[in-house]
């Protein structure tokens, strides 16, 4: 595959390559692509969720429970 940019974004994409410890423009990219990946996966996983149905209501008692469940798996 091969990309063709205005020497604007090219001069762009050189500087993050540079700055930010990436070894080829190729590797930049395919880093966005998969952060863009990601947030798409994540944007249907919510997707998912907004549409599901309501399991039991999300109050304080809710959070609470969740927080003790987070402290006990932590602590094995």
């Amino acid at each position: 595959m091969n990309i063709s940019l205005p020497e604007n974004l090219k001069q762009f994409v050189d500087k993050q390559v540079a700055g930010r410890g990436y070894g080829t423009s190729s590797e930049y990219v395919r880093e966005l692509i998969r952060r863009d990946k990601d947030r798409q996966h994540l944007r249907d996983l919510l997707l998912e969720g907004a549409s599901s149905e309501t399991t039991e209501p999300v109050d304080a008692a809710y959070f609470d429970s969740l927080r003790d469940r987070a402290s006990r798996q932590s602590s094995r």
